[in-house]
């Protein structure tokens, strides 16, 4: 971006009509280098009408003159509006679905996309972007600001740390601009974008001059579009409430939102990733028969193939211990990631210990961010469930995740001590369901024994 200062002094010197359309001064045509065959470098012709026609004698702007002036028109908004680099992200260039592979995302990028077209169409009110960084809430603000611009609007974008700094140097005697000069161009400005509210440095000074600007903006009703990476509750009170006004505007979710303790939820330690592969499993066992290895391959080949496209369920279930369930789990895991895909894997004790403590008053994460990580995830690994301290409330939420993954069809990846195969229940009749459940018993001795075969 340019110096604001400058942009922000030229600013003044625009006219704008009440709906911020922009009136170019009128200019005579220059010299260009180059002769325009209709009126010979003029800029005005007469029409070419007979005698008596109620044009004919009169002078009119030739089309080399409206060209040029529209161009000129057109690199003058540009200029003002600040936006720089940004001024090639457009509505064009932008895929309507978003960068995700998630479908629910997805969903999310295309109704922010249609709002920000309609507003680009006819800026009223407030449009606020909520998201993660690299949700493409930039991106949509600043297509908004290029197509307002493209239709002779007048626009000024700002990263709002960056106009902090602007505001805070006009007060030093070497400022070119007054301090009151600029703070009025950016409250009266007809069009404002404010781009990552919530990432400047959070002082008195500067929360003051925020609340000036969108309390200016707010009272006169002017348009505005605000994006930010943080949470509406976790702004400025005073400014949060004022984004949130029924009937100001719009506030629009981009983007899979998780505070930063659910970061580690559903993530698998490195050491795991890097020693639990396909390639270091050994189908042979330990000291295994002929039988319990021909259990250890069929296990090997039905993860493999669901590592590769993961559709359905796979649930592989033995009595022992040590025989090579999570390490299948986790290869399946790692081919995924691999590949760039989501995967939320939960061992299932500490699971249910983690949703409980999502209830206490202390838990910083809301529960229903962490049981919705759970339920919806693209690929779920529960490990070892059944092994969970079995009470009521510990029952219905591993029930309702089952439930909500099988009624969707969700890939999902069980493994169990459990022997679904002759059990009943809620939980256990949906995991035996064979139009969506693939079930692998392991008969082997345990891994960890070596060197102590089993009679």
């Amino acid at each position: 971006m340019g110096d604001l200062s400058e942009v922000l002094r030229s600013l003044a010197t625009t006219k704008a009509n009440g709906d911020g359309n922009y009136s170019p001064p009128e200019e005579d045509s220059g010299d260009d280098g180059e002769v325009c065959e209709i009126c010979g470098g003029h800029g005005w012709t007469s029409p070419n009408v007979p005698v008596g026609h109620p044009e004919f004698g009169t002078l009119v702007r030739c089309q080399c003159q409206e060209s040029r002036l529209e161009e000129e028109h057109h690199d003058r908004l540009l200029k003002y509006s600040n936006l720089g680099h940004l001024s090639r992200f457009t509505f064009e260039k932008l895929n309507p679905d978003g960068l995700s592979d998630s479908e629910a995302v997805k969903a999310q990028f295309r109704e922010a996309h249609e709002a920000a077209r309609a507003y680009a169409d006819d800026p009223q009110g407030w449009l606020t972007l909520v998201g993660p960084n690299g949700a493409g809430k930039t991106h949509l603000a600043a297509a908004i600001a290029n197509h307002c611009i493209e239709n002779h609007r007048i626009v000024f974008f700002s990263h709002v740390p960056d106009l902090l700094d602007h505001l805070r140097s006009s007060f030093g005697p070497a400022s070119e601009i007054a301090y009151s000069e600029l703070l009025d161009q950016v409250r009266t400005t007809p069009l404002l974008v404010l781009d990552g509210l919530g990432s400047q440095s959070v002082t008195a000074w500067a929360e003051e001059k925020l609340r000036q600007v969108i309390n200016h903006r707010y009272n006169a009703d002017l348009p505005t579009i605000v994006t930010t990476a943080m949470h509406l509750e976790d702004l400025d009170p005073y400014v949060a409430t004022r984004l949130k006004t029924p009937g100001l505007g719009k506030v629009i979710e981009l983007g899979a939102r998780e505070p930063k303790q659910l970061q580690g939820l559903g993530q698998i330690p490195a050491q795991m990733l890097s020693t639990m592969t396909f390639e270091t499993f050994d189908a042979r066992g330990n000291s295994s028969s002929a039988e319990q290895r021909s259990s250890l391959e069929g296990a090997y080949r039905a993860a493999k193939q669901f590592s590769e496209r993961p559709d359905g369920w796979l649930v592989l279930f033995s009595h022992g211990t040590g025989v090579g369930k999570t390490h299948l789990s986790i290869a399946v895991a790692e081919r995924q990631i691999r590949e760039g895909r989501q995967v939320v894997y939960s061992f299932v004790p500490e699971l249910v210990d983690y949703l409980r403590y999502t209830f206490s008053p202390d838990s910083r994460v809301r529960y229903d961010d962490a049981f919705d990580r759970v339920k919806n995830a693209s690929l779920l690994i529960l490990d070892d469930l059944g092994r969970e301290r079995s009470n009521p409330w510990a029952e219905e939420k591993l029930y309702q995740i089952i439930v909500h993954r099988h009624n969707n069809r969700l890939p999902t990846l069980i493994t169990s001590p459990q022997d679904f195969t002759n059990e009943s229940g809620p939980i256990s009749s949906r995991v035996q369901d064979p139009t969506i459940s693939q079930l692998i018993r392991i008969d082997a001795n345990d891994y960890r024994k070596k060197g102590r075969p089993q009679r």
